[in-house]
């Protein structure tokens, strides 16, 4: 996609994310000051600048969809931009939060409204709450972002993808999408072990 890497994006500093060293996982402690941190430390700056330096983190909101007990899962297809993942299996929606976002005052809420708007059709409903923040350093995309991971909960099943050249996908309860549980993006690899931890 032209031009992607000149936008500017919400990044907040890794050290001050995590001051005693980064974990690796899921974290839902202690949520209240990674907010605070994202409200007061965090700014914009050009993607092309932080793409490849882990010394800052990239704020993603992630947006995991559920209605009564299905989830959506999506699969990005060969015209997806993002090459390193395509056609890997997604349990959540996401992408950066730019200047924008912050018309409204919580760039972090504003940016996954939009995410969520520009990814899917839904005329239902919807409450999100924080689950917990994601950090994976095991690969030099996952390394420079920092996802907060949102359960956006509707009231209706009637969902549709946007870009079908882009993106498919479908509602699934944790069990049945588990025979996809390898083709996953490291993220919701994540997010799906704690969702299914918490199940039982």
């Amino acid at each position: 996609m032209p031009g992607v890497f000149d936008e500017h994006v919400l990044c907040v500093r890794r050290d001050e994310v995590f001051p005693d060293g980064a974990w690796h996982g899921f974290v839902s402690e202690g949520l209240e000051r990674y907010q605070q941190v994202i409200r007061e430390g965090s700014f914009f700056m050009p993607r092309s600048e932080v793409e490849d330096d882990p010394a800052y983190q990239q704020v993603i909101p992630y947006i995991v969809f559920r209605h009564g007990d299905r989830y959506l899962l999506t699969r990005r297809l060969k015209a997806s931009s993002e090459k390193r993942l395509r056609q890997l299996y997604s349990l959540g929606v996401g992408g950066h939060i730019n200047p924008g976002d912050v018309d409204h005052g919580d760039p972090v809420m504003d940016g996954l409204r939009r995410e969520f708007e520009e990814e899917v059709e839904y005329a239902g409903e919807v409450n999100a709450t924080l689950l917990g923040l994601i950090n994976d350093d095991s690969s030099p995309v996952s390394r420079v972002h920092l996802a907060l991971a949102f359960l956006v909960e509707g009231s209706s099943p009637e969902i549709r993808i946007r870009e079908t050249d882009k993106l498919a996908g479908e509602l699934l309860t944790l069990e049945e999408m588990r025979i996809y549980y390898l083709e996953m993006e490291s993220w919701s690899q994540i997010v799906f072990d704690r969702l299914a931890g918490s199940n039982h």
